[in-house]
């Protein structure tokens, strides 16, 4: 069962040149959960009402993306979304034509110079890793939550401990030097390699809707805290594979992450909930984690809701660039760039033709069609790329952050409750 392990934190040398605080000793007590496999998971009537319904729309999201003329391109757009979500939870604020430049030229071999787009590139970079890949192993491993981490942090301050188990002793708030006013303290180091094995074998299992046993997996995660740093991210990550691996979100991701950052408060409330000393069929503990598979489950249905309305804006911009073209045969090259843009909102000449599928020449005729009926305005990326973005497509993703960031899902109803890009003019 889940307990409380009594430790204590020695005090640092007076010379170690800290203000008297940061160099206190303390008793402190550090949270070991209990175990997943196995366990039966009793879930009240109302959540597993809460659940259905957000499994039944996550559903709906997938049907609707399959409609439109390149799902991928939208699924894409989405996974972005919900890795700059996940990265702003840390803190990690870039804005979407900013980190789609600093994408496009990463792509050209341009090394981003820009420090926080890096770190969400590498965000994007690891989830779709981790969707593409870990999902599909027949079994999801510790291996593979590792590769998750090392490519987060890859080319960072923290790519030293990119991978790797943690070590010593960490702790959520309070000071940096010591847990002694911490408002969580994790595992021990030396059970955090037990617990994570026992987390990927229920990841494994498929006695629990896919929602709920991600919302548990995900706050497992969270409460082993397993890195040095990153695990917010990670643990995110991981609840983005089960969605897939478990078949209820194949190809679009809903961007739970940017209604988690929104309800932050609830977020780490319902966090919190879950980790009751004690036996988990306690009432608290059962009465805590139903709070928190509900809380996900909402959090879940309020994203796909506002994913497909903006797929829906995203397929009516379409439609008006097409006509703003005018008539050409089905299969011009102009075409399909409309139809691949809202996957790459920025893109030059190259890696333009090489999403679609065109010669350069072709591609440069329809990105000349494309400008010259406003879709595509020139830019440079880089040092000297020349480059072409849909400035539309991007104002509708900052409607989306927007749009999420209000708990009315109206930033002109109830204003963000986080920082968020500003209206597109």
């Amino acid at each position: 069962m889940a307990e409380l392990i009594k430790a204590r934190w020695d005090p640092l040398p007076a010379g170690a040149g800290l203000p008297r605080r940061a160099r206190r000793g303390c008793d402190y007590e550090a949270y070991v959960p209990d175990p997943l496999r196995g366990r039966t998971f009793t879930l009240d009537g109302d959540t597993a009402a809460e659940v259905t319904d957000a499994e039944r729309a996550v559903e709906r999201l997938q049907h609707e993306a399959s409609s439109l003329a390149d799902p991928e391109a939208i699924a894409r757009l989405l996974l972005r979304a919900e890795a700059v979500a996940s990265s702003r939870i840390e803190g990690l604020e870039v804005g979407g034509r900013r980190l789609l430049r600093a994408a496009l030229a990463l792509d050209l071999g341009e090394q981003p110079r820009d420090v926080t787009a890096t770190e969400i590139l590498n965000n994007i970079d690891a989830m779709r890793w981790a969707t593409e890949t870990a999902a599909g192993a027949e079994r999801l491993t510790v291996a593979h939550l590792l590769e998750v981490h090392r490519r987060l942090v890859a080319g960072t301050r923290l790519e030293h401990v990119g991978g790797r188990v943690r070590e010593e002793q960490n702790w959520i708030g309070g000071s940096s030097y010591n847990p002694c006013s911490a408002a969580f303290v994790p595992p021990p180091p030396d059970r955090v390699a037990g617990l994570l094995e026992d987390l990927c074998d229920f990841c494994c299992e498929d006695t629990l809707p896919a929602l709920a046993q991600a919302a548990i997996a995900h706050a497992q995660f969270e409460t082993i805290h397993p890195f040095a740093d990153g695990n917010g991210r990670t643990g995110r990550a991981l609840i983005q594979v089960l969605l897939r691996r478990r078949g209820l979100a194949p190809t679009v991701l809903p961007p739970v992450s940017l209604v988690l950052a929104t309800w932050s408060a609830d977020y780490v409330a319902g966090l919190t909930a879950t980790r009751e000393p004690g036996p988990p069929d306690s009432p608290v503990a059962v009465a805590g984690l139903n709070a928190w598979v509900a809380l996900f489950a909402a959090a879940t249905a309020r994203a796909v809701a506002d994913a497909g309305a903006y797929e829906a804006r995203v397929s009516d911009l379409r439609e008006r660039w097409r006509a703003a073209v005018g008539p050409v045969r089905s299969d011009a090259a102009v075409l399909r760039l409309i139809d691949a843009l809202p996957g790459a909102p920025i893109v030059t000449v190259g890696s333009a033709a090489t999403l679609i599928g065109r010669s350069v020449q072709a591609t440069n005729s329809a990105i000349a069609q494309l400008c010259g009926a406003g879709v595509l305005t020139q830019t440079t990326v880089g040092r000297r790329n020349r480059a072409f973005e849909a400035s539309g497509l991007i104002d509708e993703f900052t409607a989306l952050e927007r749009q999420l960031a209000s708990p009315a899902a109206d930033t002109r109803v109830s204003p963000p409750v986080r920082r968020v890009p500003y209206r597109p003019s």
